[in-house]
């Protein structure tokens, strides 16, 4: 079994990090558009309006999570919004997406924020038991949370 690394993407990345993300809408039933995927994320990682983390099974690229930074006035702290997350066909069931989760709670942790959440849908029962797994908590909302303090 090839060993997951995990790494910030920058603007360098984006031919390697464009088709993941093509690959992700798809699997949300959105219209294949690589260029679209492309200015995307340039646009965000341009203007730091987001952290992509970026998996590797060797030197396969194999899923990514993007974050959002929010904030919690009531918690006055910064608090990530796990947005996406994506591991390409030939890598899942191989522990990417629980070393993604993990790599996103190391960033929170080290940015000094608050926690984490993310949303899923109630039929999503692997991707619940996976973040259940990894430490998240549900709630009626479907909301997860990460308490990363």
């Amino acid at each position: 079994m090839t060993d997951t690394t995990i790494r910030r993407a920058t603007l360098a990345d984006l031919d390697v990090l464009a088709p993941l993300f093509d690959g992700y809408r798809r699997f949300y039933a959105q219209a294949g558009d690589v260029d679209r995927a492309r200015a995307f994320l340039h646009e965000r990682l341009s203007r730091n309006e987001s952290v992509v983390l970026l998996a590797f099974r060797g030197d396969t690229p194999a899923g990514f999570t993007q974050l959002y930074p929010i904030f919690s006035s009531v918690r006055t702290a910064r608090t990530w919004l796990l947005n996406d997350l994506f591991v390409a066909e030939h890598a899942r069931r191989g522990g990417v997406a629980r070393a993604l989760l993990d790599a996103a709670a190391a960033f929170g942790r080290a940015d000094g924020a608050a926690g984490l959440v993310l949303e899923t849908t109630v039929d999503n029962a692997p991707a619940r038991a996976l973040y259940r797994a990894a430490g998240w908590h549900e709630d009626a909302t479907q909301w997860y949370s990460l308490s990363l303090a």
